[in-house]
This record gives C-alpha cells, structure tokens and sequence, in this order.
C-alpha cells in the first residue's frame, strides 16, 4: 500500500494522500516495514497538490484578468470608434490655449507614405500615390454631399498635403460614398461628428495608415504640450486617429469650440452652409440620451467631390 501512494500521489497528488493515510494506518496496525515509503507518498502528494492548486489559482487570476483586458478593449473601440479612435475632450476647458502658429517643417510633403495596416479594408481602397506631393495649390475645395444637404469643405493642402493627399484619392474613389458619420459628440467641451466609416461601427479604415500633419509636427515627439488640450475652433475639419501614425479615412468635422491635445491632423475647414447643417444634427442630439454615439437625426454621405 506504501508503494501505492506514493506511486498514485506522482499521478494523481490527492489520491496518493489518501492512500498515504490507509497505508500509513495500516502499518502501524500491522507493524510492517514500508513506512518511509508512506510518509514519502504523503509528501510527494501534498506537495504536488498544493502546487497544483497553486497553478489553477494563477491560471484562473490570469484568465480573468485577459477577459477583462479583452472587454476593456472592445468597449473602448466601440465607444471610440474604430481601430482609428476618436476624438475625446477634457473636462476642463482651457479656451486661452489655441492652436500653435504653422511653420512649415522641411520635409513637409516630401516623402507621403501609406504603409498597409494589419487590418483589411473596410471597402477596396488603393492607397494614394506615395513620395512628394505638392503643396500647391494651397486650398483645395471640396463638397460633401449628403442627404441632409451639402457641407463645403475647403482642404488646407498647404499646412497637411499628405492628409489632403489621401482625402482627395479616397473622396475620387468612392470610398465615402452611401456611408454614414456614425459618432456624434455634444458634450461641453467636444462638439464633433466623426464620419469616413463605411462600416458605420467606428472599427472601419482603409488598410492602410499615415502619419500625423499639423498641428502634431510643430512640437517635438517628446514635448509634453503634445498631451495638452488646445482649442480646435468651430468650423475646423481634422482626422481621427488610434494613436500618432494611425492616420486612415476616418475624420471629424467641429462644430463647436472644442478642447483635444493637439494629435489630430487638421486638414480644412467648413464653410457656413455645412455649420448650420452640422448644428441641426447636434440639436437633435446622441441616440439613448447622452453626449456620445450614434446621432438621432442620421446623416449619409452620398459622395465627396473635388471642386
């Protein structure tokens, strides 16, 4: 029975304490030989079954915490809208800060590129063309047509050509037409709505990505101001991003002074008639009753044309 146990406690722990205990009962019954054996079962069996608890323990701890991990993540790409997250504001609006003076950089529009992402695109898409492009000329005009009515866009090409770059070959592709601008913000320091999904969930892009123009490249990568808010003016059009470089087709029009750190690409502007267009969907507020998500009153873009 000695041998048992400690056999059994190698395969199975708790067993082999169990058996441990019969044979060690026994032998003090029976005054036979095999206790070292018993009590070595014993040990081997408490020691591996505490060690097996030991590991489930961990093992469900570290389970929990992926799944947690994992539905954080999901709600936030929900809430956000993407994998091209949108934008969040502060809480603490901080009008006296505004958007830096443009300096053009020495490399501005030199080198364009749009590296594919992991994620497939939500409709076919071929990258814009990549290396120089011009800066000129330095406004581009464009009209996004919708069923609510046209919203005027005027391109900033000279202040973020590379952006403009892929606005203008997406828009001649097709590729926003008969989507929808699925986030509106009304909360007291954001005011925006974000479209270019075609998806229409937030999660979609193009399959590819780019890095960040203006405002983001009149700060050095490691200045801290890049995490201050700053005031993106009523009126102004930007691109929604994941993080720095993650740049793809999702952007959001302003149509309220709104407070973000100075992280996402402001590329043009709106005109008056597209304002006004803007304020009656804010004025119908966010679907559910709150200041984030989908908007009450929809909005299709039918297609965006270059004037």
């Amino acid at each position: 029975m000695a041998i048992v146990s400690l056999v059994t406690a190698l395969l199975v722990a708790p067993l082999g304490v169990v058996f441990g205990h019969i044979s060690l009962s026994q032998i003090k019954k029976s005054g036979e030989e095999g206790r070292g054996l018993a009590v070595a079962g014993l040990v081997v069996g408490y020691v591996l079954t505490a060690l097996t608890i030991v590991v489930v323990a961990i093992a469900v701890w570290f389970t929990s915490v992926m799944v947690n991990w994992s539905n954080q993540f999901t709600d936030e790409r929900n809430r956000t809208g993407f994998p091209r997250n949108g934008p969040s504001g502060t809480a603490n609006p901080l009008p006296d800060r505004n958007l830096p003076s443009f300096t053009p950089p020495a490399t501005l529009g030199s080198n364009c590129q749009y590296p594919k992402t992991t994620e497939p695109a939500s409709k076919p898409a071929t990258p814009p063309r990549t290396g120089r492009v011009p800066t000129t000329p330095p406004i581009v005009g464009a009209t996004m047509e919708t069923d609510l009515g046209p919203i005027g866009l005027q391109l900033d090409n000279a202040k973020a050509p590379c952006t403009v770059n892929n606005f203008a070959s997406l828009s001649q592709q097709g590729f926003f037409d008969a989507t929808t601008c699925h986030r509106l913000t009304t909360s007291e320091s954001l005011g925006v709505l974000q479209c270019g999904d075609p998806t229409g969930s937030g999660t979609g892009g193009p399959g590819y990505q780019f890095p960040n123009e203006y405002p983001t490249n009149q700060y050095r990568l490691a200045d801290p101001a890049l995490k201050e808010p700053v005031l993106y003016p009523r009126g102004t059009l930007a691109m929604a991003n994941a993080g720095p470089g993650t740049n793809g087709s999702q952007f959001f029009l302003v149509y309220a002074d709104s407070q973000l750190p100075p992280s996402y690409t402001v590329f043009g502007s709106i005109d008056t008639t597209g304002l006004g267009l803007l304020d009656k969907v804010a004025a119908a507020g966010v679907k559910g009753g709150g200041d984030d998500g989908p908007p009450n009153l929809a909005v299709t873009i039918d297609q965006v044309r270059l004037d």
